[in-house]
This record gives C-alpha cells, structure tokens and sequence, in this order.
C-alpha cells in the first residue's frame, strides 16, 4: 500500500513554519494544514502570566489540534490526498512541560494520551531551527501583538526545548525522515535558491517512500 505523504513543519515560535508551509504546498499541490493561534483567546492573557493562563491555553490548543488533524485524516489522508502542515499534535507536550506545573501536567498528559493514540502521523518531518536573534528579529518582523510580550527567556529555553524533542523524535521515529534546516543560512523567504535546496530534499525523501512501497 502506497503511504499517502503527510509532512509536518516544526520548531520554535517565529521561525517561518507556515510560510515555508505554504510555500511547499503551493509548489507541490498538496493541501495545507495551519495551526489555529491568533484564535486562541487565552494567549495574550498567557504570554502576560504563563503561570496563570498556561491550563486553559494549552487545552485550547489541544483540543482545537486533535479537531483539525480528525478532519484531515477522514477528508484528505484517507481519500488518497496529501498533506502539508505547519506544526506536528506532539509539540503540544513540549509546551505543556514547560508551563504546567506537575499537577496540572498529569491530568493534561492523560487528556493528550487519549486524544492522540490513533491521530495519523506524519511521515516526513522537516525542522526549522535558529539562534535566538533569528527567531527574535523574525517575531518581531511579523508583528504579532501578544507576540512581543513573550520573554527572551522563554523563547531561549524553548528551543532547547525543542531540539531535545527532535532529537527524541528521531530515536522513537526511526522510519520517519527528518530535514533540518538552519534558519540562520538558510532564507527562503527572500532567496530562491534556498528555497529551491528545500524543495528537492523534501522531493528526495518522497522519492525514497514512494520507492520503498513499490
């Protein structure tokens, strides 16, 4: 059986997960999944008291995630239709360990556990990471209000965060390729080129699925 592509984008906030996202399902014809954020009524509230916001943020997000990727798998992945998403469901443990103190963590983990046992996965990861004066100058480009109150701190800790999950990721996924790419080289944004290097590592690990299901 031929395995349908299902690519997900990660790394820290601001790194350019949905604009390279939309890039290459513009270029590949593949359907574009968006994480919901702006919506979230509780992130300004959050980025301004993380202790006291963090339960209700995170559930939003969860619970908003399992709803998008239920009608992905059901309308697009299982009608043969490829996908291209801008965040993999699993990120939301990174977050949830970060802000949640220990109680609030269980009850979460167990919510997180029964919604995402049977989601679909996805079988191309692509990682964008940077140095935090990347991922700061990039916030402050896009202009995000809420956005601007995040500390530096945070976002330090998360991309550590976050590269220790990749890491972890590649272990427990080893049939899952990983592309990682360094937002402090790499500008596909505003240079063709990379974006063009981009697109055919993403086409190589489609070539090699494809190739291993023949």
């Amino acid at each position: 059986m031929v395995e349908v592509p299902f690519i997900a984008i990660e790394g820290p906030i601001g790194i350019g997960k949905t604009s390279l996202a939309t890039k290459l399902s513009n270029h590949f014809q593949f359907h574009l999944l968006q994480e919901i954020v702006e919506e979230n009524p509780f992130l300004s509230k959050f980025y301004d008291d993380i202790e006291a916001w963090s339960f209700q943020t995170e559930m939003f997000f969860l619970c908003n995630r399992f709803k998008q990727l239920e009608d992905i798998e059901t309308q697009y992945l299982k009608m043969n239709k490829p996908v291209i998403a801008d965040y993999h469901i699993s990120k939301n443990m990174i977050f949830a360990k970060r802000t949640l103190d220990q109680d609030k963590f269980e009850k979460y983990e167990k919510i997180y556990r029964i919604l995402t046992e049977d989601m679909p996965t996805p079988n191309i990861m692509i990682y964008l990471h940077a140095s935090l004066d990347t991922i700061l100058n990039r916030i402050q480009q896009r202009g995000r209000e809420f956005e601007q109150k995040i500390e530096v701190s945070y976002l330090e800790q998360l991309s550590r965060d976050y590269e220790q999950y990749m890491n972890e990721f590649e272990i427990l996924h080893p049939n899952i390729p990983i592309i990682r790419i360094n937002g402090d080289k790499v500008d596909f944004i505003r240079h063709q080129t990379d974006l063009n290097q981009i697109i055919s590592s993403v086409s190589k690990k489609l070539d090699e699925k494809t190739s291993h299901y023949e």
